[in-house]
């Protein structure tokens, strides 16, 4: 599957925190920092997180950052 892309599932419009995370492989705890890390701007919306549903455009920007955060702390393979 390519980075950028989710599994297609039909008539599914929106998602919980848990199958947020189902969806982009992730435990909750790992979607919930995420989101603290990129999106959250305040301590409401931190609280929200738990209650908060997702539409598929939230779980594809979701994905770019959870690969962007991967590539980030993955050690250089090249420099051996």
């Amino acid at each position: 599957m390519n980075a950028g892309t989710l599994p297609a599932k039909q008539n599914k419009t929106q998602y919980s925190e848990a199958e947020a995370a189902q969806e982009l492989g992730v435990t909750i705890e790992q979607l919930r920092v995420l989101i603290r890390q990129h999106i959250a701007q305040t301590d409401e919306d931190l609280n929200n997180i738990a209650i908060a549903t997702f539409h598929a455009s939230d779980l594809l920007v979701l994905k770019l950052l959870a690969n962007q955060s991967c590539k980030l702390t993955s050690p250089d393979d090249s420099s051996e």
